[in-house]
C-alpha cells in the first residue's frame, strides 16, 4: 500500500449538518447533490466502505421543480406481490400525496444498493415546511 494513502476508519468519522431550501431546485440536481454529501463524497477523506457522510436536512420538499412533462409522464410502480396487485402512481399524484417520497427515493436510488446504503438514507431528514426539529444541531445552510 501507498505510504500517502490516508484510509479512513470508522472511529476517525465527523460528521456535520447541512441545511437545504428545496424551492424551486430540480429533482435530479437536488438529489444528487444529497447524495454527494450523504456518501461523504465531498470530503477529501472519502473512503468507499466506510460510512463518512454528513446529515442533510431538506426544508420545502414539496416546492421542488422539475423540467419537461414529468409531472405528467413520470410514474412510481409498486406492487402488493398479489396477482393484480400493481399500482402505478404519476409524479403529481406522489407530489400531491407524499411530496417527501418523491425526494427521498431519487436520493436513495442514487446511494449504494448495500448495508451502507441503508445506513446514509437514515441520515436524510425532510420537511414539507421551513420548520424543523433540527435546530439544535446547528445546521449550516447550503446555497448552490
Amino acid at each position: 500500500m501507498n505510504k500517502y494513502t490516508k484510509i479512513q476508519k470508522k472511529e476517525e468519522v465527523s460528521r456535520k449538518w447541512h441545511e437545504i431550501d428545496a424551492t424551486g431546485k430540480i429533482l435530479g440536481k437536488l438529489a444528487t447533490e444529497i447524495a454527494v454529501i450523504l456518501m461523504g463524497k465531498d470530503k477529501p477523506t472519502y473512503t468507499p466502505h466506510v460510512d463518512g457522510g454528513d446529515y442533510v436536512v431538506v426544508v420545502n420538499a414539496d416546492k421542488i421543480a422539475v423540467t419537461g412533462k414529468k409531472l405528467t409522464d413520470k410514474k412510481y410502480y409498486r406492487h402488493s406481490g398479489y396477482p393484480g396487485g400493481l399500482s402505478v402512481r404519476t409524479l403529481q399524484e406522489m407530489l400531491d400525496k407524499k411530496p417527501t417520497e418523491v425526494l427521498r427515493k431519487a436520493v436513495e436510488r442514487m446511494l449504494p444498493k448495500n448495508k451502507l446504503g441503508k445506513q446514509q438514507i437514515n441520515r436524510l431528514k425532510l420537511y414539507v415546511t421551513a420548520e424543523h426539529k433540527h435546530g439544535a444541531q446547528k445546521p449550516e445552510k447550503l446555497e448552490k
